[in-house]
């Protein structure tokens, strides 16, 4: 049996998705370490990355699943949004929640 999670938003009116935790484990991840080798960096850019780096091996939508994760992240205060930048970009969380 595939043990399922139940992703958070930052949005308290919205409700995350539920996806295998192996899935939400392999994004997390991939999405940390672009991060915290880039930086700061454009959603777009952080998507781009994902399905660069996914797409090869990853059963499902790279794309899809890096918005979802990504949400999440910030939901538990592990990345955030840089406020009022337009293009959104995101940062490694200073303060918050570990991994």
């Amino acid at each position: 049996m595939t043990t399922k999670i139940q992703l958070l938003n930052p949005d308290p009116s919205k409700k995350g998705a539920t996806i295998e935790e192996t899935k939400y484990q392999i994004v997390k991840q991939t999405i940390l370490d672009i991060v915290d080798e880039r930086g700061i960096l454009t959603f777009n850019e952080l998507m781009s990355e994902v399905v660069h780096r996914l797409t090869p091996s990853f059963e499902g939508s790279p794309s899809w699943y890096c918005t979802a994760v990504k949400l999440d992240l910030e939901a538990r205060g592990i990345i955030e949004r840089i406020e009022g930048s337009k293009p959104q970009k995101i940062v490694r969380a200073k303060t918050g929640q570990t991994e």
